[in-house]
C-alpha cells in the first residue's frame, strides 16, 4: 500500500480553501499537467457525495474519481471508480481552522495493479500535490 500524507497551512479561511479545493476543475492546479472534466455534480451539494470528474495524465487513459464523503468546510472524500493503473485507491482532504487561516491534511493511499507502478505513482503524485498546493488562491 502506497500512502501519501501531507499537512499544509493556508492564510486563507477554511471556507475559502473549502470551497476552492472542493471546485473539481480548480483541482487541475494541483494535479498538473492533468485535465479534468466534470461528469456529474452530487446530491445536495454541487462538489458532494456523487459528484465525478474524469482526469487524464500525460495522454494516459482517462480514469474518474467520485466523492464518496463530504462534510462542508471539513472534509472531502472521494475514490477511483473507473479506469486506472491503481486499485483501492482512497484520497481524503481533512480541513481545520487555524489562528492564522485553515489547515489541509491530504492523504492519498493506493495500490498498483502491476509491481513498482505504485511507488512510481506515490513519488511523482506527492512531488506534484505539494508543488500544486502552493499555488491555492482563495
Amino acid at each position: 500500500m502506497q500512502r501519501i500524507n501531507i499537512h499544509q497551512d493556508f492564510p486563507i479561511s477554511v471556507e475559502k480553501l473549502f470551497a476552492w479545493l472542493g471546485e473539481h476543475e480548480n483541482l487541475e492546479t494541483i494535479f498538473h499537467p492533468t485535465k479534468i472534466r466534470r461528469l456529474s455534480d452530487g446530491q445536495g451539494a454541487r462538489n458532494g457525495v456523487g459528484s465525478a470528474r474524469e482526469m487524464r495524465a500525460l495522454g494516459g487513459p482517462a480514469f474518474v474519481e467520485t466523492v464518496t464523503a463530504y462534510r462542508e468546510n471539513e472534509l472531502i472524500e472521494y475514490r477511483i471508480t473507473r479506469g486506472s493503473p491503481l486499485k483501492n485507491h482512497l484520497g481524503v482532504m481533512r480541513f481545520s481552522s487555524t489562528p492564522t487561516g485553515s489547515h489541509l491534511h491530504y492523504t492519498i493511499e493506493f495500490e498498483g495493479r502491476v509491481p513498482l507502478i505504485g511507488p512510481l505513482i506515490r513519488a511523482a503524485l506527492d512531488r506534484g500535490i505539494r508543488k500544486g498546493l502552493k499555488k491555492v488562491k482563495g
